[in-house]
């Protein structure tokens, strides 16, 4: 899989891409990740990319032209050739779609996707109209610029190309994969400082260890996430089990 991103500082994702496992999926191939200046397709002689908004008010906006020529020259692209539906064009800004596991499952299953990261108050609105074949928001906050954003794309994207988490059906049991919140994990020792292991994880009994994995991942979400019950795929195993949470009197948290 390859991802373009358009960004005015690709020295802020150099050093996330190059560590643990990103690093492992474009050493091994799985992953590439190719950085684009936004600056370099400025053609005026400063290079400038920003410019103050019309209508007046604080910050300033980049400019279309550069961010339009940057992306139709590196995805082969020009004025009469509309983005090509399969490679998607996602603008990162505040104002988009809500990322989650799903859609960072659907982007994983295209070959090549771009990026394209915003700065100061924001992008001339053409590039989100005319350009970008999607608007993406990784939260309901405003950050800085969208180089933060990408690099969870990329993360949470990464972790559903083949072969990088290294086991097939690694990613199938992240909290949100199943609609849940995942289990507590735990590791040697078995006893620290009197805080204990359970014994089930201990007793080698598979299907237990399984019925009791799931239970803990409906209490967590009951617990700090009941809103995700509302839509999650549930057993009557499951449904009774909540019942008898809700007999426990626990609350969720609010």
């Amino acid at each position: 899989m390859r991802i373009h991103v358009f960004t005015l500082f690709p020295a802020m994702l150099e050093g996330y891409l190059q560590e643990s496992i990103l690093k492992r999926a474009q050493a091994a191939g799985l992953l590439t990740v190719s950085l684009h200046n936004i600056r370099d397709y400025a053609t005026d002689r400063h290079h400038v990319t920003d410019d103050t908004p019309y209508g007046g008010g604080g910050g300033m906006v980049m400019k279309p032209e550069p961010i339009f020529a940057a992306v139709e020259a590196t995805l082969g692209l020009n004025t009469s050739t509309p983005p090509h539906p399969h490679t998607p064009i996602i603008l990162l800004s505040p104002t988009g779609r809500l990322f989650n596991q799903t859609i960072a499952r659907e982007l994983a299953a295209h070959d090549r996707i771009a990026l394209i990261c915003g700065r100061y108050e924001g992008v001339d609105d053409r590039v989100r109209r005319r350009l970008a074949t999607d608007e993406i928001s990784v939260g309901d906050y405003v950050l800085t610029g969208g180089e933060l954003p990408a690099m969870i794309l990329i993360d949470a994207i990464a972790r559903h190309v083949p072969g990088v988490l290294g086991q097939a059906d690694a990613a199938d049991a992240d909290s949100h994969a199943t609609g849940l919140l995942e289990y507590p994990h735990y590791t040697r020792p078995a006893d620290f400082r009197g805080w204990v292991v359970p014994e089930i994880l201990q007793s080698g009994d598979h299907a237990q260890i399984a019925r009791w994995r799931r239970q803990q991942s409906l209490r967590r979400t009951w617990q700090q996430r009941p809103d995700l019950l509302l839509t999650a795929p549930l057993t009557e195993d499951d449904k009774r089990y909540l019942l008898t949470l809700a007999e426990e009197q626990i609350t969720p948290v609010r």
